[in-house]
């Protein structure tokens, strides 16, 4: 099935799924414009799902305007950009901007305990009500009202293949993040660089690998043109990149139009774990078809990393975000309770 095709089905039954029906009765007229990033992909399949939505729910009278490839705010200024209202939707990445959100950056740890997109879905969700997640967010007169749940993270790169965890020692790599203090323990050298740029960046050579979302971010940026191998299980961790709103813009919504918005959440969440399922069949299929080198790490290797990495990054994440004034210690014992099923 073509990318179009799994998207189109995908999005016909998270459709059903929120039962559209007969549109909302407010006739106010209310356009949205959304900032993203990049093409249209596995992760921007819910923002193209709730704008289909609103539309139809609402007979055309609530519209989102999609704005891909950063063609309203770089991907690094669309906190700012709702806070001045020349947005009022965005996706954003917290690891592009930690100084703006440093709460929101216990997400960005690298090792975190979930153990599918469901445990994901259900300590972000928690994360983002935490008050301290929700004065940070308030500060850009905004509010986290969706995860876009990026799957744990891999490696694609050029030149020498790191076969041995050793081998990344010295290696300039894209990985943002948790991700990146995890790679500077293997010797790595990281540097945070955003998704639009990441092709330019590894074809340039100013780094030989870049960490995204396996495998869809692989693909949609192009980055298997250009590479000559992946990992496939070092699973570092993922990034925090949720859908933000302009609490202006949310405040000002008629409240059926809210209510619309709100119950299809759901849906999106369903639709993008399909969608992930979906992409990584034909993309793993292609990148065998294109000969590109699959590195899996040993078990013992992998677990070892983990415990060298893991804690230490945690502790240093704590004490940081208390010289902030950030509950650090609170917020991570959220994500570990709320993972187990206790918060």
């Amino acid at each position: 099935m073509s990318g179009k095709n799994w998207h189109a089905a995908l999005l016909g039954a998270a459709m059903a799924l929120a039962g559209l029906g007969a549109p909302a009765q407010a006739a106010d007229k209310v356009v949205w414009n959304f900032s993203l990033w990049g093409p249209p992909r596995a992760a921007t399949a819910a923002a193209d799902f709730f704008a289909k939505t609103v539309e139809e729910k609402t007979g055309g009278n609530f519209t989102m305007k999609l704005h891909y490839g950063e063609a309203v705010s770089p991907s690094k200024e669309n906190l700012d950009s709702i806070k001045i209202g020349s947005v009022e939707i965005a996706m954003i990445c917290t690891a592009y901007h930690p100084g703006k959100n440093p709460a929101m950056t216990g997400l960005d740890l690298p090792f975190l305990p979930f153990a599918d997109l469901d445990v994901q879905q259900r300590v972000h969700e928690t994360y983002y009500k935490h008050p301290a997640v929700v004065d940070e967010m308030k500060r850009w007169n905004a509010v986290a009202v969706f995860s876009n749940l990026l799957p744990q993270s891999e490696f694609i790169g050029v030149g020498t293949p790191p076969k041995t965890l050793e081998d990344w020692k010295g290696k300039r790599v894209r990985a943002i993040g948790g991700i990146g203090e995890a790679m500077r323990v293997l010797g790595a050298v990281p540097t945070s660089v955003p998704a639009p740029e990441v092709y330019t960046s590894l074809e340039r050579g100013m780094v030989n690998a870049a960490s995204l979302p396996f495998t869809y971010n692989h693909i949609a940026m192009r980055l298997h043109e250009i590479s000559k191998w992946y990992t496939v299980n070092m699973a570092p961790g993922s990034s925090n990149c949720p859908t933000v709103v302009s609490i202006t813009a949310l405040n000002a919504l008629p409240a059926e139009y809210r209510k619309i918005l709100e119950d299809a959440y759901p849906a999106g969440y369903a639709l993008l774990k399909n969608a992930y399922k979906e992409v990584d069949v034909t993309n793993l299929a292609l990148l065998e078809k294109m000969g590109l080198e699959s590195i899996r790490y040993s078990d013992e290797q992998v677990t070892a990393f983990r415990e060298n990495a893991a804690q230490p990054i945690w502790d240093k994440w704590v004490a940081d975000m208390k010289t902030k004034g950030v509950p650090g210690e609170e917020l991570l014992k959220l994500i570990f309770d709320t993972a187990k099923g206790g918060a």
